[in-house]
């Protein structure tokens, strides 16, 4: 994979080119609400390579903070909250109000990455990103994904790997 070099874009792309870290940017029409399979399909990949950003809450509803985390999974597959909670070692998980999520991530629904979030979380990543060569994540804003590996995206992230699909 080779990276370009890219002019200042969104957090995730100023992080990872900070970080020094390879990735490939990839662009597309946005044209609906789904767009981890709009992103798939624009970039003709499968969609078992195209990882959406769930933001959820790790304190079940106890108290007014919330304790938020990130999970990246195939946009092919739905989030085990079961696993999820497993996977951070909390009683229970639920899926964070998407007004929080924005807020936390500095990014809008759609277009939330796992990179250069505002407030960064603790993130688990599905253990089926290993299977490939490089994975498909949100680039920070509808529309824009990057290619990278599953290891730099450990790296930028600090991310660990989990089952996490239902």
């Amino acid at each position: 994979m080779v990276a370009k070099k890219k002019q200042a874009g969104t957090a995730a792309l100023v992080a990872l080119d900070k970080a020094g870290l390879d990735y490939t940017l990839h662009t597309f029409e946005v044209t609906g609400t789904h767009y981890g399979e709009e992103a798939a399909d624009a970039l003709g990949v499968s969609p078992d390579r195209v990882f959406k950003t769930l933001v959820i809450d790790l304190t079940a509803g106890k108290g007014p903070r919330r304790e938020l985390a990130v999970c990246c999974l195939p946009v092919s597959h739905s989030l085990s909250l079961k696993k999820a909670a497993h996977a951070f070692d909390v009683p229970k998980a639920t899926m964070a109000d998407p007004k929080l999520a924005e807020r936390s991530s500095g990014y809008v629904v759609g277009g939330i990455s796992p990179i250069g979030q505002k407030n960064p979380l603790p993130t688990i990543i599905d253990s089926s990103a290993s299977e490939f060569a490089t994975i498909f994540v949100s680039g920070g804003k509808r529309g824009i994904d990057v290619e990278l590996t599953v290891a730099t995206l450990q790296e930028v992230t600090g991310a660990g790997l989990a089952d996490l699909v239902g």
